[in-house]
């Protein structure tokens, strides 16, 4: 089996923290060659240092000095935003992990798809303010979209090999986020 070459965008949350686990447990067929997180660079330079990518990417700019201090290495650096964006487009990539919290993985995801790596996806937020468009590109450009997150990769598990036809209604509960205190009156507005 091919190793598989991983972008891990939102590597020092839970998931990314998983994904390292998972590729630190399996070196043989998986890599991390590039990885970001959003302002927190002293475990970002922790992950970077023990998985050694090509590129880091810390969004938040402010704390590029606490990167560099921390860094036992010398891979490429990006900043901000776009940064995110370039290292989704990195060349010689299978791959690439969208777990960064919020909207601020689009970009990063849409680049990822136009670039032509399939794309895992743990943010909720990509598929349900994009999703047509995410899906769509996706099958334009012939890679895959994976879900990471327990209830739509629940869902994916189901649906697989299904046609569309055979799904009526697919309801999908909602235990947290920023509706979680709503009332049912307040959320038929939203």
């Amino acid at each position: 089996m091919r190793k598989r070459r991983v972008i891990l965008l939102g590597a020092t949350g839970s998931i990314g923290t998983s994904a390292i686990k998972v590729a630190e447990s399996i070196p043989e067929r998986m890599e991390i060659v590039g990885m970001s997180a959003h302002r927190n660079a002293e475990l970002l330079a922790q992950a970077a240092n023990r998985t050694r990518p090509s590129a880091v990417c810390l969004v938040e700019e402010s704390q590029l000095p606490v990167l560099r201090s921390k860094l036992d290495y010398s891979p490429e650096i990006l900043v901000g935003p776009e940064g995110l964006e370039t290292l989704a487009r990195s060349t010689g990539v299978d791959l690439v992990l969208v777990a960064i919290i919020g909207t601020m993985g689009l970009k990063p995801a849409l680049a990822a798809i136009e670039s032509g790596k399939d794309l895992a996806v743990a943010s909720k937020e990509i598929l349900v303010m994009a999703g047509e468009i995410v899906m769509a590109r996706a099958v334009e450009r012939g890679v895959k979209v994976l879900p990471v997150d327990s209830e739509h990769n629940a869902i994916f598990q189901c649906l697989e090999g299904k046609p569309k036809q055979e799904v009526k209604t697919l309801i999908l509960t909602a235990s947290g986020g920023p509706f979680r205190k709503l009332s049912s009156d307040q959320l038929s507005s939203v």
